[in-house]
């Protein structure tokens, strides 16, 4: 293994393209949008609508006054957890934290959302393994960011495949719930082509601070975890791993 070129390529990733490729990507190849070719989904599609869980809706919320700049100071990556329930209304504010719409735009075109994202794609699918949240069985769940609802994937205990999908980091299986972003590059990739990647990556980033500081309004703990077994979680999701795939993981639970 050549460690100095793998570190390289890195490296090359991390810094910005658009001085080179950016050129010739908007004035010699043309991108899928600029070809006319219709944009993906702005979410995956729903197969069932009958299985949709009701989600918290935000005007219910009614969260106490948060001092901003203690919260920030207050901000830790938290691995250990109460085995205490979460409530639904807890889980709600925590996903449209991290991935709510506010409106959708321009006839379809994309959505606003509680964070940022390059071309306003948001290239992300978020899964749940709810754990121990009320009302809620143990299982799989996918988000419905346009709706706010929850979509059974699969319902059971997958402790031992979480572990062992998440290089058996405990805390993945004590938490009341643990995160997964899956990402649809295609979203991003219809607008900005090869130099997609990166900005996707800056995205996941957005999304999972706004659960470190969410988590923290509810006295509640995460841990941002990029060490994790590519094949074994998308397998655990049921992703392709090609046109979908995960990409982050952050367990939540009440702070031990």
């Amino acid at each position: 293994m050549d460690i100095k070129n793998l570190i390289e390529k890195g490296r090359n990733f991390l810094k910005s393209p658009w001085d080179t490729m950016g050129n010739e990507l908007f004035s010699v190849e043309k991108t899928d949008q600029q070809k006319g070719i219709k944009q993906p989904l702005l979410e995956k599609q729903i197969e069932d609508e009958n299985e949709l869980i009701d989600l918290i809706r935000v005007e219910e919320f009614d969260l106490e006054k948060i001092d901003y700049v203690e919260l920030l100071k207050k901000r830790r990556s938290r691995r250990a957890y109460k085995n205490k329930t979460m409530t639904l209304k807890e889980l709600s504010f925590l996903l449209w934290s991290t991935q709510g719409v506010e409106r959708v735009i321009r006839n379809g075109y994309a959505t606003l959302r509680t964070v940022p994202s390059a071309g306003a794609r948001h290239p992300f699918e978020t899964y749940l393994y709810i754990r121990n949240v009320e009302n809620i069985e143990m299982g799989i769940y996918r988000y419905s960011a346009l709706k706010h609802k929850l979509i059974p994937v699969k319902k059971g205990n997958f402790d031992d495949e979480m572990f062992e999908a998440t290089q058996e980091q405990r805390m993945t299986v004590t938490s009341a719930v643990t995160f997964v972003w899956a990402v649809v590059p295609y979203r991003t990739e219809w607008r900005y082509s090869f130099l997609s990647h990166k900005v996707i990556a800056l995205d996941a980033g957005h999304v999972c601070q706004n659960l470190y500081l969410s988590a923290e309004v509810l006295g509640c703990g995460t841990c941002a975890i990029g060490s994790y077994s590519q094949e074994k979680l998308d397998k655990l999701l049921e992703l392709d791993g090609d046109e979908e795939f995960s990409v982050y993981v952050a367990p939540v639970g009440k702070i031990k």
